[in-house]
């Protein structure tokens, strides 16, 4: 099992930027898919953002499509997601989740993500 550490976040004023940070303490995350999710205390929990183990696809829930970024670094022990032009609308809880199962080009928020960071609190306000 993958051991998903993040970090990042915080308050922001409208129109600001944030990157959030998942670091891989464990196996890495060569061999998984990942995504980004986030939830707001009442709602369901919303996938806004994954990348295919292979790097091929990249899907993004038209909710934050052209604002938010997801990205692995070259290790691939980390991955990013750089959130730009922020609003209210945005704060929630994000994590960032890994599948070690997905097929290879697999991007999808429904797929068995089993290892989950802990969780960070992104707050937009003025």
């Amino acid at each position: 099992q993958v051991q998903l550490e993040q970090s990042g976040g915080g308050l922001v004023q409208p129109g600001g930027s944030l990157r959030l940070s998942c670091l891989s303490r464990s196996t890495g995350l060569r061999y998984h898919a990942i995504a980004w999710f986030r939830q707001v205390p009442g709602k369901e929990r919303e996938g806004i953002a994954c990348r295919s183990r292979d790097e091929t696809v990249i899907k993004y829930a038209d909710s934050v499509k052209d604002r938010f970024t997801i990205s692995v670094d070259n290790r691939k022990i980390w991955t990013y997601l750089q959130m730009d032009r922020l609003t209210p609308e945005d704060s929630a809880t994000y994590y960032c989740a890994a599948d070690p199962k997905a097929m290879s080009s697999a991007c999808s928020f429904s797929l068995d993500y089993l290892d989950w960071g802990q969780g960070t609190q992104v707050t937009v306000s003025s």
